[in-house]
């Protein structure tokens, strides 16, 4: 493991904001504190950040109730504001190759390369081809500079600014590690983006961020029950208002469920036949699934069906100890799936950059 103790994670989303604090132990990884709180709708949208006093708000409330002392934090970005790709380029010197990316990072990207911050890393170097194979990130500064600054209101130190895809396979190859020849892919479900990220050998192939997600769901009980978001959103997640101990969902939200259930599972399964068109090796082995819109219990056999791969939820804390007087077992089976980006946060130390 690398040197430094390890930030805190903040995974800012689009319905909620999930904190994640780790220890490294001799006996390994522990789990300090987790927690989220919901954001109300439309306080982030596409990624920007409409009202970034309500997510302050949030962090600050979420440090408070933890009394979390430490200040240095990763955070990660998604959307259509975030382009990733991997990109082949002449086998040259890392000096090279910072020098010659942002001029090669203009054919790639869809934005003036001033608005953008630019980040690579050399996943593959094929030394008797004379190339190599580079992973290239883009963010829009704006929405950054956003990320930073609610952070900044509330007396964090902004350190490490990651990808939600990256995030997710750091959480993964900490609980399950990647087995040689093995193909993975690794799927966030949230409320409004489903982030992919195929995996071989431990190395990313192919990422894309689908604009749909739970609140899709959401918004079709809503319409089609006539009652509030906050009682779609019930729901959804099988409650209903008021409701006490076992109950049986309305006929019409289990159809809603399955329908939008099944929209979601045929958007992945285009991405995955896009993948497959343009890999070399397009084998598949499992499907692992995370995000809150995941927790919806037919979400990931719909996957399995649609995708014909073998499909199970991730869960982050698997390798990590927690204290049981804080966190039952219970409760953290039922924060596993929405705390992947933020375990992946966490592992992210102070002194990266």
């Amino acid at each position: 493991m690398a040197k430094g103790k390890h930030c805190l994670g903040l995974d800012i989303g689009s319905s909620s904001v999930k904190l994640c604090v780790l220890k490294s132990t001799k006996r390994g990884l522990s789990l300090e504190a987790f927690d989220y709180t919901a954001l109300p709708p439309e306080t982030i949208v596409d990624g920007a950040l409409l009202n970034a006093s309500v997510v302050a708000d949030a962090i600050a409330e979420l440090l408070a109730r933890h009394k979390v002392r430490l200040k240095e934090t990763a955070m990660s970005v998604s959307g259509n504001t975030v382009i990733i790709r991997k990109i082949t380029l002449p086998l040259m010197t890392k000096e090279e190759l910072a020098e010659s990316i942002q001029w090669e990072a203009e054919q790639y990207i869809p934005f003036d390369i001033k608005e953008v911050f630019i980040g690579h890393e050399v996943i593959k170097p094929r030394t008797e081809q004379g190339q190599m194979d580079v992973v290239l990130v883009a963010a829009k500064k704006d929405m950054i500079a956003d990320y930073e600054g609610v952070c900044i209101d509330v007396g964090l130190k902004p350190r490490v600014m990651d990808v939600d895809a990256f995030a997710m396979q750091n959480a993964y190859e900490v609980n399950y590690g990647f087995v040689q020849g093995e193909t993975v892919v690794l799927l966030d479900v949230g409320n409004a983006v489903v982030t992919m990220n195929v995996v071989t050998d431990g190395i990313t192939m192919f990422t894309r961020d689908l604009s749909l997600g739970g609140a899709d769901i959401t918004e079709e009980i809503q319409k089609q029950l006539n009652i509030t978001y906050q009682e779609a959103e019930l729901y959804k997640m099988g409650g209903s208002p008021g409701a006490t101990g076992d109950e049986v969902l309305p006929h019409e939200v289990e159809k809603i469920i399955g329908e939008k259930a099944e929209d979601i599972a045929n958007e992945i399964q285009r991405s995955l036949d896009f993948y497959a068109a343009t890999a070399s090796d397009s084998r598949i082995d499992k499907i692992m699934v995370s995000g809150g819109t995941a927790a919806i219990p037919s979400l990931v056999r719909t996957i399995e069906r649609v995708s014909g791969i073998p499909a199970e939820l991730i869960n982050p804390f698997r390798n990590i100890s927690y204290d049981e007087r804080q966190f039952s077992a219970a409760r953290i089976k039922k924060l596993a799936p929405i705390a992947t980006v933020a375990v992946g946060l966490a592992l992210r130390r102070t002194n990266e950059s």
